[in-house]
């Protein structure tokens, strides 16, 4: 049995009205997503200025902290606790001594500084060598 061909694929011109319609929409919806905040940490980035300071040579682990000392760890907010056993763990599976990095806020208290540099350098954990991050001196 034969079935007769009814079906044209192009029978009018071809319309655009659609393929506007919906690039308008992808336009907006594209120009909206750009106005959305970005997600991450909102840190002032205006570390202190240093020249001459000696460059990391060795395995590096970096732990930074915002203006209302919240801790974060590999982009994770964590508690100080759950910082000391995270710490111990990369010390111990480091072939080399690490170095610990500190980027603060400019708000972050000396007290805070110096209560992360004490706890890193505790013996449980053993870092030893410990950088603050800053920037080099604009020429």
């Amino acid at each position: 049995m034969k079935f007769p061909r009814s079906a044209k694929i192009l029978r009018n011109q071809f319309d655009v009205a659609p393929f506007a319609a919906v690039f308008f929409a992808l336009l907006i919806f594209l120009l909206l997503t750009a106005l959305l905040p970005v997600p991450g940490l909102r840190m002032s980035l205006t570390p202190p200025s240093a020249a001459d300071l000696p460059g990391v040579d060795r395995p590096v682990v970096a732990i930074a902290v915002d203006a209302q000392n919240r801790l974060f760890f590999q982009n994770q907010i964590v508690t100080e606790a759950v910082l000391k056993t995270a710490l111990a763990a990369a010390a111990k599976s480091a072939p080399t001594p690490l170095t610990l990095v500190i980027h603060a806020d400019k708000a972050v208290s000396f007290d805070e500084l110096a209560h992360l540099a004490l706890l890193a350098r505790a013996p449980e954990i053993g870092i030893t060598n410990l950088l603050l991050a800053t920037l080099p001196v604009p020429p």
